[in-house]
């Protein structure tokens, strides 16, 4: 096992090598890439990823607290049973990630792409998606309580069984959604009906 801490790092080449089961402690990387590269049950605490390229790398079983991976790639990477605890996620693509079993607890996940992913039975609850792009996405029976949900793309997706009670939905197209099973609010619920034409008094 192997140890970084407050280490800086600048468009430094790490693609295709083994980098498992090592612990990083606020360090930071700028654009750097990570293609292929064996990722395994690593752990990061307070670190900063801006720009980086993960695609194809593995990242099975890691653990990341408090982290940031910003304008990251993760197109094709592995991140099955990946946990990732209050970690800033913004405009990160993770096109054709192997994402089943991942846990997520809150964070800020807004302006992703996390289209045609499985998050079925996932607690989300108190995460940041703000316009996020979860289309095609399969979300049945995830708890999506007190999230912030503003302007994301919901279109295709599985909805049948999400709680979306206490969710911030402003912005969101009801009309392209099939709702049928999903827990709402009543606030949600006027939102809905003043959608399709409604008027709510």
């Amino acid at each position: 096992m192997y140890q970084y801490t407050d280490e800086v790092y600048e468009e430094v080449d790490f693609s295709h090598s083994d980098k498992r089961d090592g612990e990083l402690q606020h360090c930071t990387f700028k654009r750097c890439k990570f293609r292929g590269t064996s990722l395994e049950e690593i752990q990061t605490i307070g670190c900063s990823f801006i720009e980086c390229d993960f695609r194809d790398a593995a990242l099975n079983a890691s653990i990341h607290q408090e982290s940031a991976f910003m304008n990251c790639q993760f197109s094709g990477a592995n991140l099955f049973v990946a946990k990732f605890i209050n970690c800033k996620m913004t405009g990160s693509d993770f096109t054709h990630a192997q994402m089943d079993g991942i846990t997520i607890s809150k964070g800020d996940w807004s302006y992703t792409n996390l289209r045609h992913l499985n998050f079925s039975k996932q607690d989300l609850r108190g995460i940041r998606l703000v316009e996020a792009d979860l289309y095609g996405c399969n979300l049945e029976k995830s708890d999506l309580r007190g999230a912030d949900l503003t302007s994301v793309q919901l279109a295709s997706s599985k909805l049948h069984g999400v709680d979306f009670r206490g969710a911030i939905l402003d912005g969101i197209d009801f009309r392209s959604l099939e709702l049928k099973g999903v827990r709402m609010d009543i606030v949600h619920g006027a939102a809905f009906l003043r959608a399709l034409g409604a008027k709510v008094e």
